[in-house]
């Protein structure tokens, strides 16, 4: 399959400059996209555009991938209502280190070379930057996109210079890409296209050359209409710390049957025939939802590799598998009892039910076990005990206690 037909394949085709997308599969092309440092980690958001990106990658394009040193000292104005806070040094030195780490980790054994636009505009004065790139710039072309009019219309917050300016930061980056490494392609995710196009103008005004945007859709969820990639806790982070393992994976396992099928053609590499099957089993037998265990198990092994999947796989049959937690290693038994109330060996069950939160009292607890609400290690109790193993305390059908 070539490139063309891949991303048409998996929806990665949006807009493009390209008169024709089987443009990408004739020869190699330089390309690069980048990630602001706005965090300290990419979201699933983000990670939609990474796959796109290892397709190109595959099909033998050469990627830059650069992280926004620079652009990071100002803030993405586009899509934002109001002037965002600027960050300090330390915390775009902390978040570029972050991103890098995970460019590493999404594009493992992949060829790459990851940049960072604040190393070609550290010794840029502002005369500079003016002759440069300002020069060349007009004011209608910048004045017109949507988020200036927003910004300064009847309501709005309006704009300082510095977000004003911030695509002629973003553009010039393409042309240093170009000019320096022969890059004659980004790629973007749909709400970059207005930054995007101001590089291919530059790269035409400046250098007299050629260049092109090619940018893949939002993903939306198919069930709600609404943008796809945030939970109840929020946006789904790929850094443990923001998003545990455990909550990332379960994200993908409660993904809906109306678009998993559509979320594994752009978050895995899985092949037409594999989520051929996919689509079969949703459409034949979706009570079982194989078709989100296996999204989930291939999105979590991308991002956080096969040991930690295979341990949030036991942890996940432990609490709704019916599996043994005294079969869970001390690693697993440590990730279930991150995402679940912790109680110490020994302690009577109606003091765990308290003590856990799901119980409101003694006499709540009581009645709970009475009535037969309360399980350990999957066999129902009808009168407290002491518990004195590792065990998994159960109240209902999702209310949980560790006992360890």
């Amino acid at each position: 399959m070539t490139l063309s037909e891949e991303l048409t394949w998996r929806g990665f085709v949006n807009q493009m400059t390209y008169p024709d997308i089987k443009a990408l599969d004739e020869g190699q092309i330089s390309f690069y996209w980048g990630v602001d440092p706005s965090a300290d980690s990419m979201t699933i958001g983000n990670l939609a555009a990474a796959m796109m990106v290892r397709h190109f990658i595959n099909a033998g394009h050469k990627a830059f991938l650069l992280v926004g040193g620079a652009t990071g000292m100002i803030g993405d104005p586009d899509g934002k209502k109001d002037e965002r806070n600027l960050k300090t040094l330390d915390e775009i030195a902390k978040n570029k280190a972050g991103i890098s780490e995970q460019y590493k980790t999404v594009f493992a054994g992949q060829p790459f070379e990851i940049v960072d636009n604040y190393d070609w505009f550290k010794d840029m004065n502002y005369l500079e930057f003016l002759r440069l790139v300002g020069k060349h710039v007009p004011m209608s072309q910048m004045l017109g996109r949507e988020f200036v009019q927003s910004r300064l219309s009847e309501g709005g917050a309006g704009i300082s210079y510095a977000e004003f300016s911030y695509s002629l930061i973003q553009g010039y980056d393409f042309v240093h890409l170009y000019k320096n490494h022969g890059v004659t392609l980004q790629l973007c995710g749909a709400d970059q296209w207005g930054n995007s196009i101001a590089g291919v103008d530059l790269i035409r005004r400046i250098e007299g050359g050629e260049a092109h945007v090619y940018s893949t859709p939002l993903i939306y969820n198919k069930a709600t209409g609404r943008k796809f990639g945030k939970s109840e806790d929020g946006a789904v982070w790929l850094d443990p710390t923001k998003t545990s393992v455990y909550k990332f994976y379960q994200f993908w396992l409660n993904a809906d049957d109306e678009g998993v099928v559509d979320y594994a053609k752009v978050y895995t590499l899985l092949n037409q025939e594999e989520i051929a099957v996919m689509a079969d089993q949703v459409a034949t037998n979706p009570g079982a939802r194989e078709a989100q265990k296996t999204l989930a198990h291939e999105v979590t092994k991308i991002v956080h590799g096969e040991e930690r999947t295979s341990q949030v796989e036991k942890v996940t049959e432990v609490l709704f598998g019916g599996a043994s937690v005294a079969d869970l290693s001390g690693a697993e038994l440590k990730m279930l009892a991150g995402e679940i109330p912790t109680v110490a060996l020994g302690v009577n069950i109606v003091d765990a039910l308290v003590d856990g939160g799901v119980a409101k009292g003694s006499s709540d607890a009581k009645r709970l076990i009475k009535s037969g609400g309360v399980s350990v290690n999957g066999v129902k109790l009808s009168e407290p005990v002491a518990v004195s193993e590792v065990s998994l305390i159960k109240k209902g059908k999702n209310s949980f206690i560790l006992a360890k």
